[in-house]
C-alpha cells in the first residue's frame, strides 16, 4: 500500500506539468450546500442544531441554496439568527439558485441584488479577501432584460454600484468552461457543482470500457471504470480556463465539489428526474483523496450536499421537509455515518497534513437491492442503474495496524489486513446481505459494526427501485 504522501506526490507531480501554482491569499474553507427549500417547518432549534454538527463534522459554513419562496426569506434570517447565536466562527453564504429564481427582466436582477445586500453585513456572513462570498447554482441562462447573459450578469449584478466592488462571485454556470473568457467584469472564480461525480460514465459510456456484467464486484471492489472515480480532470478544466479569464492578472477563485453518492427518482408527473451518476469504488474517500493532492490550486471545497434528500447526496440528518415522493428512498436511509470521515479529510485539506486518525471506526454502507432487481415501480428503473455494483463499501479509520473482518452473511467473511490511517475496502452483497464488520488488533476486538437485520437487508424482491445507500458506523469506545 503506497502511503498517503506518495500518492499526494505523484499526483500533484501529474498536474504540475499543466497546472502553474497559484498565490494563495485567504484560508481553505470546507462548506456544505444547504438546501433551505427543505426547511419549511425549521426552528431556531433545528438550525443551531445543524450548525453545531457541521461545526463539530469540520465543516467551516453552509451555502445556502435559495429559491423564490418566502418562508426562505424567513429561514434565511433564521439561520444568520443561530449562527450569530453559537457564535463568529460559522459562516453563511448565498448560493442563488437560478434554476427557480427569475432572471428574465430588470427587476429580476433588483430583488436578486437586494437579497444579498439584506445579508452581507450580517457577522456570519462570509466575507472572502474583504468581500462578501456570493455562489449560484446555474444562471448560465440568465440576461436579466440585457442582449446577453454576460451583460445581464456584468450590469445588473456583479458591476452595478449596489454590489460592484463588494462581492466576490463566484457562480456555478453549467457551460463550456472555454467560454469563460466572456464573462469579464463578472466571475471572480467558479464553483464546479458537478465535479463530484464522474457524470460522463453513462451506461453507454461504460460499455465501451467495461465488458460483462457491471454489478459483479471483484475482491476489491473496482472494475474498468476505476479510472473515472475522483478524477481532477474537470477540475483541471475550470483551473486553466480561469487562468485565461483572468489574463494573467489577479487570481480568480476556484471552488470544487466532492460528494458521497447520487440518485433521483421522481416521477414525469413529478420532478421529472430518474438517474443516477456512479458513485461506488468509494467516490467519496477518493474524491477527498484528489482535492487534498491538489489543494494548491483549489481555495474552497463545497461537500454536496448537507440535506439535498431529492437526490440522495446528503451527510445531515434527515429531517425538515423532505420533497414529496423523495421519502420513499430517503427514509430509513441515514448517511451521517459520513460525518467523521468529513472532518478528517476536511482538516486534512485546511492543513495540508495527511489524515490524523484518532479513533478507530468501520463505515460501511450498500445500496437496498441488486442492480438487475425486478419491482413493480411505475416510475421505472433510473438511467444508468446498470454502472452499479453488488457490493458492500467499507471504510476503516484505523490508529494502527490490524485486522478487519467483513462479512454480509455466516458464509461469506473476508479478512483484511490494515493500515494506520484511512482503508478502503470492499465485499460482494447477495440478497439476504446485512452489513457486519470487525476490527482486532493484538488478537482483541478493538471495533465491530454489526447492523440490525430490520434496519438494513440486501432485498431481492423490492417494491420500488432505489439506489440510495444505507450507511452505517461503529467506532472504539
Amino acid at each position: 500500500m503506497r502511503s498517503f504522501f506518495t500518492v499526494v506526490s505523484l499526483l500533484a507531480l501529474s498536474r504540475a506539468a499543466v497546472i502553474p501554482l497559484r498565490r494563495q491569499d485567504a484560508a481553505k474553507l470546507v462548506v456544505a450546500h444547504f438546501m433551505v427549500g427543505n426547511t419549511f417547518p425549521y426552528t431556531l432549534d433545528d438550525w443551531t442544531s445543524d450548525i453545531n454538527l457541521a461545526t463539530a463534522s469540520g465543516l467551516d459554513g453552509f451555502a445556502l441554496n435559495v429559491g423564490p419562496d418566502d418562508f426562505q426569506n424567513t429561514q434565511t434570517a433564521n439561520a444568520f439568527q443561530a449562527a450569530e447565536a453559537v457564535g463568529s466562527n460559522f459562516k453563511l453564504f448565498f448560493s442563488l439558485d437560478m434554476s427557480v429564481l427569475p432572471c428574465a427582466t430588470v427587476e429580476d436582477g433588483a430583488a436578486l441584488r437586494a437579497r444579498v445586500t439584506n445579508f452581507a453585513s450580517r457577522p456570519n456572513y462570509l466575507q472572502r479577501n474583504g468581500k462578501a462570498f456570493v455562489s449560484t447554482f446555474a444562471g448560465e441562462a440568465c440576461k436579466f432584460g440585457q442582449d446577453s447573459v454576460a451583460d445581464g450578469w456584468r450590469t445588473q449584478f456583479a458591476q452595478h454600484p449596489d454590489l460592484q466592488g463588494k462581492m466576490e462571485f463566484v457562480p456555478s454556470f453549467f457551460m463550456d468552461p472555454a467560454t469563460f473568457t466572456q464573462f469579464g467584469g463578472v466571475m471572480d472564480g467558479s464553483f464546479n457543482f458537478n465535479s463530484g461525480w464522474p457524470i460522463q460514465v453513462t451506461t453507454d459510456f461504460a460499455k465501451g470500457i467495461v465488458s460483462g456484467n457491471f454489478a459483479g464486484a471483484t475482491p476489491d471492489g473496482t472494475n474498468g471504470l476505476n479510472q473515472f472515480i475522483g478524477s481532477t480532470d474537470p477540475d483541471v478544466q475550470h483551473i486553466q480556463n480561469l487562468a485565461a479569464l483572468s489574463g494573467g492578472g489577479a487570481k480568480l477563485t476556484y471552488m470544487a465539489a466532492v460528494t458521497p453518492w447520487f440518485f433521483t427518482h421522481f416521477s414525469k408527473e413529478s420532478f421529472n428526474k430518474n438517474f443516477i451518476f456512479l458513485a461506488d469504488q468509494h467516490l467519496y474517500t477518493r474524491r477527498w483523496e484528489s482535492l487534498i493532492a491538489e489543494r494548491d490550486q483549489v481555495d474552497l471545497v463545497e461537500v454536496v450536499t448537507w440535506n439535498d434528500y431529492g437526490e440522495s447526496h446528503y451527510i445531515g440528518p434527515i429531517k425538515g421537509a423532505l420533497p414529496p415522493g423523495s421519502e420513499v428512498w430517503t427514509n430509513g436511509f441515514p448517511h451521517e455515518a459520513f460525518l467523521d470521515l468529513t472532518k478528517t479529510y476536511a482538516n486534512a485539506f485546511k492543513t495540508g497534513q495527511a489524515p490524523v486518525v484518532d479513533k478507530d471506526e468501520i463505515i460501511m454502507y450498500a445500496r437496498p437491492h441488486p442492480t438487475n432487481a425486478q419491482a413493480a415501480d411505475p416510475v421505472g428503473p433510473p438511467t444508468n442503474f446498470e454502472i452499479t455494483q453488488d457490493a458492500v463499501w467499507a471504510v476503516v479509520m484505523a490508529t494502527a495496524p490490524g485486522s478487519v473482518t467483513l462479512s454480509t452473511n455466516a458464509n461469506d467473511a473476508q479478512t483484511f489486513d490494515v493500515q494506520a490511517g484511512i482503508n478502503k475496502l470492499s465485499i460482494p452483497i447477495a440478497p439476504g446481505g446485512n452489513l457486519h464488520g470487525v476490527l482486532t488488533r493484538d488478537g482483541a476486538t478493538v471495533v465491530e459494526l454489526a447492523t440490525p437485520p430490520e434496519a438494513f437487508t440486501f432485498d431481492g424482491a423490492p417494491k420500488n427501485f432505489n439506489y440510495n445507500i444505507f450507511v452505517d458506523s461503529a467506532k472504539a469506545a
